[in-house]
C-alpha cells in the first residue's frame, strides 16, 4: 500500500454503503485480513501477473491482492453498492486496480485481461460451478497458458467434488473434467463463521493449475457427453447407463478394454479418456 495511507475498517465500509449481503447474489463477505492474506499466499508469487477477482464485494480479498506484488487486480463486481466501496481503493491504488462493473458470467477474461493472468476469488456460491465450467472451456479453447492458475473458494461440498478421486461418492463429471485439464489441489477449509453473514455450510479453497500437457489425450466434447450419460445413471452398470450416449455401449466398452458391468464411479480419468478415444476411432 502507498505510504502514509490507512484504509478504513471493512465493517465501516459496509456500514457506510449499506452493504447488507444479498442472498440473490450469493454474497457472504470475508472480512478477516489474516484469511484473505492466506489465500494470496497459497496462490504463490504474483509478480507480473494480472489477477482477476470475481465478486469483489466490499474489497476484503481485493485489499490483500493489491498488497501483493501482482501487476494489476481486475475486480469484477455487478453490485453497484460494492462498486462505490471499491472506488475508495482505486483512489489509493490508482491504475493497479481495474474495476469491472459487470456480471461475471458474461465477462470474457481472455478477451479483456492481458496475459499472464490468474483468477483468485471467493466465488458466489450460486454460480461458482458455472463459472468454473466457463473457465475450463477457456483453457480447452485457448490452451494451458490461458490462466497461470485459479485459486478459488467454493462451498466445501463442491470443492470436494472438484478434487475427488474415483471410487468415492463425490467423484463425478465436474471433478473429472477439471482434472482432465488441471492439476487440482486442496488448500484449506474455512468454517461458516469466517464469513459475514455466515452461510449454512463450510467452504474450501482449491488451486487449479492448467496442465501444459494433458495426462490423457481425448476429445473434450466427446468426453463430456460420455460423462453426462455415465453419471446420469451412476448406480447402473455402464452397459446400461451409456445407452443414452451410444446404441452399442457394450461394444464401445469392450473396444476400450473396460468391463461393461462396471459402474461410472469406478472408472479412472484415464479409462474415461480411453472410452472417448475408442468412440472417436469408430
Amino acid at each position: 500500500m502507498p505510504e502514509n495511507i490507512t484504509l478504513p475498517p471493512l465493517r465501516d465500509v459496509i456500514k457506510r454503503y449499506e452493504l447488507f449481503a444479498r442472498k440473490s447474489l450469493g454474497q457472504h463477505f470475508l472480512l478477516d485480513s489474516n484469511i484473505t492474506d492466506k489465500i494470496v499466499r497459497y496462490s504463490g508469487n504474483l509478480e507480473g501477473i494480472n489477477v482477476v477477482e470475481i465478486g469483489a464485494g466490499p474489497g476484503g480479498l481485493t485489499r490483500s491482492l493489491l498488497a501483493s506484488n501482482a501487476n494489476k487486480v481486475y475486480a469484477v463486481e455487478k453490485d453497484e453498492r460494492c462498486i462505490k466501496a471499491l472506488e475508495e481503493l482505486k483512489v489509493v491504488y490508482g491504475d493497479r486496480l481495474v474495476i469491472i462493473a459487470q456480471d461475471a458470467l458474461k465477462f470474457s477474461i481472455p478477451e479483456n485481461v492481458p496475459e499472464p493472468r490468474a483468477i483468485i476469488a471467493n466465488l458466489p456460491y450460486n454460480i461458482g460451478s458455472e463459472l468454473l465450467v466457463n473457465w475450463l472451456d477457456d483453457i480447452a479453447e485457448h490452451g494451458s497458458k490461458t490462466y497461470k492458475f485459479m485459486t478459488l473458494m467454493f462451498q466445501k461440498e463442491v470443492a470436494m467434488r472438484i478434487i475427488a478421486e474415483c471410487n468415492t461418492s463425490a467423484y463425478g463429471r465436474l471433478g473429472i473434467i477439471t482434472q482432465f485439464l488441471c492439476q487440482a489441489e486442496h488448500c484449506f477449509d474455512l468454517p461458516a463463521t469466517a464469513f459475514t453473514p455466515p452461510p449454512k455450510v463450510d467452504s474450501s479453497i482449491v488451486k487449479l493449475t492448467p496442465l501444459a500437457d494433458k495426462y490423457y489425450d481425448a476429445d473434450k466434447n466427446i468426453l463430456e457427453k460420455i460423462l453426462l450419460s455415465a453419471f446420469g445413471q451412476r448406480r447402473k452398470m455402464l452397459r446400461s447407463s451409456l445407452s443414452a450416449f451410444t446404441s452399442d455401449p457394450q461394444g464401445l466398452l469392450e473396444s476400450a478394454g473396460i468391463d461393461p458391468t462396471r459402474r461410472a464411479e469406478t472408472l479412472t480419468l484415464e479409462e474415461f479418456c480411453a472410452l472417448a478415444r475408442a468412440f472417436e476411432g469408430r
